[in-house]
């Protein structure tokens, strides 16, 4: 099962026929840029072509009004002065005589990569496609959309295939309002949103935009809108509404099918959002989706407007999705006060409707809120009119080279074992340049492969976790590389590890573990064991990921120790394929003899192949709930990305 691509040039056929200062960022090259960027890095050639068709009425009906799409079929034969006063009746959005035709494309190369994902032809995919979509209404045109190409394709699914459950996550810097509207009564439909708001200032300028906008009827809960109030927001931002709100609820409401609204003016440089994420985020946030839905994800290309930063996005997403390891984040630290603002309200908004969030405090006073700043006249940044600065105004780095390494997993097992699929055995006693066979030894050879990049990540059966563990960091220290630790299960581990930062152990277990001596070792105490898939989901998502994220290791080492109370099979490969986005998926998991059992779902997700689903997962007990969250604040005065309220911001900084 590979990646699939859906593009045709032919939806750059149509553009602006007059001057209109509102639309002219969208431009036929946003398309054409954004596919020769896949071209010219070489992923394009390793992605499943797909090709486009043209959706029929009955498809864009699902979605629209009849009046309406009608009115739109007419628009090839108008006149230039008739296309304007059409175009006149919308907001934000142009036609041309070739738009309408694009535009049944766009909606078509969505439902082909619904099929083909669906199908199982392809494990997941990209469209990249034009008009984008998201705001487009049942009988509205608006912000450059026409037809609502991702509603379209979740009511598409749902019809044809008997999807039960679709997660839309739109990580545009716009509200898609369009999508918000199409199912804010529909519990079948969760759809999440981050946008650029200032407290309704930005475009679209709509109350409905803000954090409590929550849905209607049987939908309430079901909309999650997370609006930036400031602009310049920063990957530690973006990766802490993932962690504290989307994440959670999205494990909770288990997805059959995740579509994104694909926008990347929410990166660095694009003179819309005006945001300072750099486009290898996008990598990390497909990483954090892909073993949702299992591994069922479609991305379709919304907005985008800085060619260079749209171009970087798009290939860091897809190389994502091809599964190549995803890059270390940069300098990642305390998330703004306005975005803590923001995920402290929609934590509030709706803890009546998700468990994970039921413990959650109450949203802040009103002077406090994100309703503190009253609507004020557009200020002199918003009245510059058009397309901002030059797109070489803002710079940033080139996003880093993700060259995979020849061999994906690596498993140092006994050699009477069979060795899983997808793996290479690695044993040193074949090498001439060791002559000691031991599993110490082909531990530390096997880490050195890793450091260069020959080999990506392994496994190994060892008879002695402890020792095993040691010998690896020692080398590891050695080869100056910080190491993350994640052991499950096994008492009275902290000795073993050094406490000058060069090492980082969170420790889970059911037993009352020894108090840490230092912030580098952080005991997790599963009352309830791992059989309870709420609390040890809580911790992984709320707990482990901000303080790995932050803490940004060159090598992860997951060690199951022994322990009457194991993690079921699929906790274990949903933790180990969360962990794969850190330190460039180098992670060595070692099992210790006699749990022959976890060898194979190990490997399974070493290799890239989704976890299977937790089901939906439930509440958690208030007692283990609040016992977690104190670890949290008691925690997130060294691991600033644990914190969830502007008040926790305040209170550490003071």
């Amino acid at each position: 099962m590979g990646t699939a691509l859906v593009y045709d040039e032919e939806m750059t056929r149509y553009k602006l026929l007059w001057l209109d200062p509102d639309c002219e960022i969208e431009r036929p090259e946003r398309l054409t840029s954004s596919h020769e960027a896949l071209l010219q890095s070489g992923l394009a050639t390793r992605c499943v072509s797909i090709p486009v068709r043209q959706a029929t009425d009955t498809e864009i009906l699902l979605i629209h009004s009849q009046e309406y799409l009608e009115a739109v079929k007419k628009t090839p034969y108008m006149t230039l002065q008739d296309l304007q006063q059409f175009t006149q009746l919308y907001g934000a959005v142009y036609f041309h005589p070739n738009s309408y035709h694009c535009a049944t494309l766009a909606v078509g190369a969505a439902l082909q990569l619904v099929d083909g994902v669906l199908t199982g032809t392809v494990r997941n995919g990209i469209a990249l496609v034009r008009p984008p979509g998201h705001h487009s209404m049942r009988s509205a045109a608006s912000g450059f959309c026409i037809f609502n190409n991702v509603a379209i394709a979740t009511k598409y699914a749902q019809k044809k295939y008997g999807v039960q459950r679709v997660l839309i996550v739109d990580w545009d810097i716009h509200h898609g309002q369009g999508v918000q509207y199409a199912f804010e009564d529909d519990p079948s439909v969760l759809y999440f949103s981050w946008h650029r708001y200032e407290h309704q200032k930005f475009w679209p300028e709509l109350r409905d935009s803000d954090y409590d906008s929550v849905g209607k009827d049987k939908g309430l809960g079901f909309n999650i809108n997370v609006p930036w109030n400031k602009v310049g927001m920063e990957n530690s931002d973006y990766l802490a509404a993932f962690f504290h709100v989307l994440l959670p609820v999205a494990y909770e409401f288990c997805p059959d099918l995740v579509i994104v609204c694909a926008g990347f003016d929410s990166a660095v440089g694009d003179p819309e959002g005006e945001m300072c994420a750099t486009p290898d985020i996008f990598a990390h946030l497909t990483h954090l989706l892909m073993n949702l839905a299992g591994g069922k994800l479609c991305a379709v290309l919304e907005g985008g407007y800085n060619l260079t930063s749209l171009g970087q996005s798009v290939c860091a997403t897809v190389q994502t999705l091809l599964g190549d390891p995803a890059p270390r984040p940069a300098d990642l630290q305390s998330p703004s006060q306005s975005a803590l603002e923001s995920i402290h309200c929609v934590r509030a908004a709706h803890r009546n409707f998700w468990s994970s969030f039921q413990h959650s405090p109450a949203a802040p006073p009103s002077e406090v809120s994100t309703k503190r700043v009253k609507r004020e006249e557009k200020d002199e940044r918003t009245q510059r009119g058009g397309a901002t600065d030059s797109e070489d105004a803002v710079t940033w780095p080139e996003p880093q080279k993700r060259r995979p390494p020849p061999v994906r997993t690596a498993a140092v097992i006994p050699e009477d074992a069979s060795c899983p699929d997808g793996c290479r055995r690695f044993n040193i006693s074949q090498r001439e340049d060791f002559s000691n066979d031991s599993t110490g030894a082909s531990l530390t050879a096997l880490v050195g492969k890793m450091e260069k990049n020959e080999i990506c990540n392994g496994l190994a059966l060892v008879s002695d976790v402890s020792t095993a563990m040691a010998a690896v960091i020692q080398h590891a220290s050695a080869l100056k590389q910080r190491v993350l630790v994640v052991c499950v299960g096994g008492t009275r581990i902290q000795s073993h590890m050094p406490e000058d930062g060069t090492t980082l152990t969170v420790h889970f277990n059911k037993e009352v573990l020894e108090e840490p001596r230092c912030k580098y070792y952080i005991p997790v105490h599963l009352k309830r064991g791992f059989g309870d898939v709420s609390g040890f989901t809580q911790a992984t998502l709320g707990l482990l990921l901000p303080i790995a994220y932050q803490y940004d290791p060159g090598l992860v080492l997951l060690a199951q120790a022994p322990s009457k109370d194991r993690p079921s099979s699929s906790c274990w490969q949903q933790l180990v394929g969360l962990l794969l986005g850190l330190a460039q998926a180098r992670v060595l998991v070692l099992l210790r003899e006699g749990h022959e059992a976890f060898i194979g779902p190990t490997a399974s997700s070493l290799t890239g192949t989704p976890a299977p689903s937790l089901g939906q997962v439930g509440a958690s007990q208030a007692e283990d709930f609040e016992a977690l969250d104190g670890l949290r604040r008691r925690l997130q005065v060294d691991w600033k990305l644990l914190r969830t309220s502007v008040q926790e911001h305040e209170d550490e900084d003071n």
